[in-house]
């Protein structure tokens, strides 16, 4: 486990909410990315992370936390788009649990990794040059949707919208995104 999950999971267990704070700073995105891969609406996605979180605080999850944080949050969140599906009977589930397993791995082969980046940036091409400078803003520069709005000159919601709209592009190569989030 990494010296800042270690002193987050330390923050959350002396009920610092610093440590919620910074584990929502590192973790959002990715987890909204990774929901992604089971529904279609981004929207719907970050209501599910949400809810992750607020029930890992709330029910004080961490107390009973024995391994790795991101582990616990991916599952949960994958728990959670899963229950979902089954109440809205809206997708099939089928092979999910294969996709997930090959995401906790850590990336073994760099050539591999390589060529998954370069076929995202190759994608990024065929994206609109709006949706493109919104995604690359948040994704590689790791920026939140009010800055991108405001050094865009465009709303919070016309960001969310191309940022939608590029991750539902680029869903083939949802987990080399997520990778290239996390720390």
């Amino acid at each position: 486990m990494k010296e800042q999950e270690l002193n987050i999971i330390r923050k959350l267990r002396n009920g610092d909410e610093s440590g919620l704070r910074q584990m929502f700073d590192i973790y959002y995105s990715p987890l909204c990315i990774f929901a992604l891969k089971y529904i279609d609406s981004f929207d719907l996605a970050e209501d599910l992370v949400q809810e992750t979180f607020i029930k890992f605080w709330e029910k004080k999850r961490v107390e009973q936390l024995r391994g790795s944080l991101k582990s616990y949050l991916f599952m949960a969140v994958k728990n959670n788009a899963l229950n979902y599906i089954r109440q809205n009977k809206k997708f099939r589930i089928e092979e999910l649990d294969d996709e997930f397993d090959l995401l906790m791995e850590e990336p073994s082969d760099k050539e591999d990794l390589e060529l998954k980046k370069q076929k995202l940036y190759s994608e990024l091409e065929s994206l609109s040059p709006q949706s493109r400078k919104v995604f690359e803003a948040i994704i590689f520069n790791d920026k939140r949707y009010k800055e991108v709005a405001k050094e865009l000159d465009i709303s919070l919601n016309t960001v969310k919208t191309h940022f939608s709209r590029a991750l539902k592009q680029l869903r083939s190569s949802l987990d080399i995104i997520i990778m290239i989030m996390l720390p």
